[in-house]
């Protein structure tokens, strides 16, 4: 019992690792299974079965077929041992390792002196000998044509062929049987050729690409952040710059005496406690919100990650024509599930749909691939108890809206948020945000 719970827990953490890759992991690993497979798939059919023959031949050809048997096997763990660094050769993140060629090579002349010792002996005969030689280049070659060019792998693979029908016609091979082997050589380098590079290529540009992605989206952080700086710099740097200058007169007047050293303390005051506004200001600007910027911003990064959005109802009284506070309050909850959607699960088309009835707007956010795995609002905020759709719940109950989240159906996740038409900005011009601990005056109230 304890050892099918252990195969039951084991496989459930293989599911849940490959539904907590990205997707191009997941493509990545099932490249490079693939190409593990193809190996194994020739040294477990065509290089074994005909080694069968061998068991009617004699002592000397079964001692042939299982040192060419437990050849092939190794070279197959070889190569895939080799993949992994092949690859990263290939993408150019680190170079293969001369040194681990060198094995695989010798076990590679190894296979071919005992395929030519079988065939001398007759230990395989007829279309089990073109099978042998099949498989012979497989596991070899796969790694092999990821890290050298292609000009010199088909050299030497010609090189290779020419050398192995030469050992074959003096073993005393029949020329049927060595066009046969000659042209199963010529078909396993064109296969091998065909699968592995290209599929390694294909990889490799989607990695740049996410690679770029990524990269572009971390200029995209840093210019926001120098734009950010820059507009607090334009703020505090003429007011601080006033305030020093009036506190050393302060200071000058109150040493004199002169009763003006209290005019220009209280003007330092007035100006510290505009300065204080202006940046309250500027922080919730660029924190704020907006309906329309982030339904567009939502589109573009869903499709960017080739995930379908439909967007339905922005054109509409309940898009552009809903006060400025219910679009601010509508554009977080855009702007956290769009979040959510691209990291939970193994979505395929979202649905944002607006729409107005008599005293709210209703905004509702769906996508499916919920079903693979945790839901997102298990680790944001939803029944879970986390942090992203909950801190959207006490928004829009400081406004008296709603937020729901939750599964519908076996593959659907919704989230359904409702912002009243009464919803009102602070006095200055904002979404009034959640009550929060009082603060000195001289301290500025720190935004959800």
């Amino acid at each position: 019992m304890k050892g099918l719970r252990g195969v039951i827990g084991r496989v459930r953490g293989w599911r849940r690792g490959w539904h907590e890759r990205s997707k191009l992991q997941r493509i990545d690993l099932y490249t490079r299974v693939t190409l593990c497979s193809i190996t194994w798939f020739f040294a477990v059919s065509w290089g074994l079965l005909p080694l069968g023959e061998t068991l009617d031949e004699g002592p000397v050809a079964m001692a042939l077929g299982g040192a060419f048997l437990a050849a092939n096997i190794t070279q197959s763990v070889l190569s895939s041992r080799n993949l992994s660094a092949a690859f990263d050769d290939y993408r150019g993140t680190a170079p293969f390792p001369p040194g681990r060629l060198r094995l695989p090579a010798a076990l590679q002349v190894l296979m071919t002196g005992l395929l030519v010792a079988l065939a001398a002996v007759g230990g395989v005969k007829d279309e089990g000998l073109v099978l042998l030689v099949l498989d012979l280049p497989v596991a070899f070659a796969i790694p092999y044509v990821l890290i050298v060019p292609v000009r010199r792998f088909l050299l030497h693979s010609a090189a290779f062929s020419v050398a192995v029908v030469a050992l074959l016609a003096a073993a005393g091979v029949p020329g049927g049987l060595l066009f046969g082997a000659f042209v199963s050589l010529v078909v396993v380098t064109l296969l091998v050729l065909v699968s592995a590079r290209p599929s390694v290529w294909s990889l490799s540009v989607m990695w740049q690409a996410e690679e770029a992605r990524d990269m572009q989206a971390r200029l995209a952080v840093a210019e926001e952040r120098l734009r950010f700086g820059r507009d607090m710099h334009d703020v505090l740097g003429r007011n601080l710059s006033v305030i020093a200058l009036k506190s050393e007169l302060a200071v000058e007047l109150a040493q004199r005496g002169n009763p003006a050293a209290m005019d220009q303390m209280v003007e330092v005051q007035r100006i510290a406690r505009a300065s204080q506004q202006e940046v309250r200001d500027v922080v919730r600007g660029y924190r704020e919100a907006d309906l329309p910027t982030e339904l567009m911003g939502a589109q573009g990064v869903l499709r960017a990650a080739g995930i379908t959005c439909t967007v339905e109802g922005a054109d509409g009284p309940a898009g552009i024509g809903a006060p400025a506070a219910v679009q601010a309050a509508l554009g977080w909850v855009v702007r956290e599930t769009a979040t959510n959607v691209l990291r939970h699960g193994d979505p395929r088309h979202c649905w944002i749909r607006l729409a107005r009835t008599r005293d709210a707007v209703v905004l509702e956010v769906e996508n499916d691939g919920a079903g693979a795995t945790r839901p997102l609002g298990g680790a944001d905020g939803g029944d879970g108890g986390g942090s992203g759709l909950a801190g959207l719940r006490v928004r829009l109950g400081a406004l008296g809206g709603s937020l729901t989240a939750g599964a519908v159906g076996d593959d659907l996740f919704r989230v359904t948020a409702t912002v009243p038409l009464t919803a009102r900005p602070d006095t200055n011009g904002h979404l009034a945000p959640p009550p929060e601990p009082s603060a000195a005056p001289s301290v500025l109230p720190e935004e959800r």
